[in-house]
């Protein structure tokens, strides 16, 4: 139902995951019976994950420990690992700029030019530890970039950009053809940032295996300020299911959709699966793991913008390993902790055994749900306070 905003303009309301809970239903499960793995393009993970490309969050090394923990990282093949080869001083000076100084400290980094004998050597690096290995590129510099990442051995490319369009317009370049592109690769691909059911359905029409959803939410993006653009999530998500069915119906064929961004609690995690989210791409929860190569901190992919940077630098601490973040024992009750074992328990709670079933889950909106009761803990910051 759209909303009068006002005479020459109406709109819907969205929601975000704050906005909604998840319903009950008339059965219950024992954790231990309940699937959360996902499958996708004939590859098998135990952990509906991606985490996000971004340099404070993946590098190699990461990237190995969470494939082997079921996981799957996406390594920024546009950020600092492919700029410099020892980028232990980089991280370590990005740490150690000031807040005022950390955008431009940023921009200066980053003028560093991609090298392509790093693009090859970051993924053999992750090949050789016998993990999956998938990295993202930005519509821009795919072309230029992705025959070599393939020649080293990628697994899955992700193109990815703030918003990526199937019917991007120029009358500066020659635009990528997404359709023709993928079609003439040998590896899936995933492609993203969208949030509304038209944009989600125009990207899976190309032939991509998944797409990326959110635009805006995550924790150093800044987009939804500068520019003004974006969808709430829990709305952005469930339209992108939507075009998945229509897609489905239309071609046969199943095209995942992953919740992209703006998720820190197990209980984020499983409201994006209850509105039908196929898995989760997640970044700041993995700064604060002691894994993460940002010492702490994070930022995102467009932070850096030599014009319009559309992002900052935020610090997430290191409170934990990457096993306790996602498969505990959390020692935390705020639920930022053991974020898989949330999501299994909640399905076991709700009654549903594996993440095709879950996405059929009730959903209500309840904006009393984060502040009912919680007086307590609002007063003494514990908990949901």
């Amino acid at each position: 139902m759209e909303i009068e905003i006002g005479k020459g303009k109406k709109g819907r309301r969205a929601y975000g995951f704050d906005d909604i809970a998840i319903v009950p239903s008339r059965r219950t499960r024992d954790p231990e019976d309940i699937d959360i793995s996902w499958e996708v393009a004939g590859h098998k993970f135990e952990l509906p994950l991606l985490a996000s490309a971004m340099d404070g969050v993946v590098d190699t090394k990461l990237a190995i420990a969470l494939g082997k923990l079921g996981g799957l990282a996406v390594l920024n093949l546009e950020g600092i690992y492919t700029r410099y080869d020892d980028t232990i001083p980089i991280l370590e000076k990005i740490a150690s700029l000031s807040r005022e100084e950390a955008t431009r400290g940023l921009q200066e980094i980053y003028k560093e030019p991609m090298k392509e004998e790093l693009v090859a050597k970051r993924i053999k690096e992750i090949k050789d530890a016998g993990v999956l290995v998938a990295a993202s590129l930005t519509p821009q510099r795919v072309e230029q970039y992705y025959k070599t990442a393939i020649e080293a051995g990628l697994d899955i490319l992700i193109i990815q950009g703030t918003v990526v369009s199937a019917e991007h317009v120029s009358t500066q370049v020659e635009p990528l053809n997404l359709k023709k592109f993928i079609s003439e690769l040998d590896i899936p691909v995933i492609v993203g940032g969208c949030a509304s059911y038209s944009t989600a359905l125009h990207l899976m029409r190309t032939g991509a295996v998944g797409v990326l959803v959110g635009v805006g939410p995550g924790a150093a993006c800044t987009t939804r300020r500068v520019l003004g653009i974006g969808v709430p999530q829990a709305t952005a998500i469930a339209d992108a299911s939507a075009a998945r069915m229509t897609y489905l119906e239309e071609s046969g064929r199943y095209c995942h959709v992953i919740a992209d961004g703006g998720m820190r609690t197990g209980g984020d995690i499983a409201k994006a699966i209850a509105c039908g989210a196929d898995a989760v791409m997640i970044g700041s929860p993995f700064a604060s793991a002691k894994e993460a190569p940002g010492l702490g901190y994070h930022w995102g992919m467009a932070t850096f913008h030599p014009t319009l940077p559309r992002g900052t630098r935020v610090f997430a601490g290191q409170k934990c390993t990457l096993e306790e973040l996602l498969l505990g024992p959390a020692r935390e009750n705020d639920g930022t902790l053991n974020l898989f074992g949330a999501l299994r328990t909640s399905m076991a709670t709700t009654g549903y055994q594996n993440i095709k079933e879950f996405q059929k889950a009730e959903v209500m909106v309840a904006p009393a749900l984060q502040t009912e009761g919680k007086a307590l803990q609002q007063a003494q910051r514990v908990g949901m306070g």
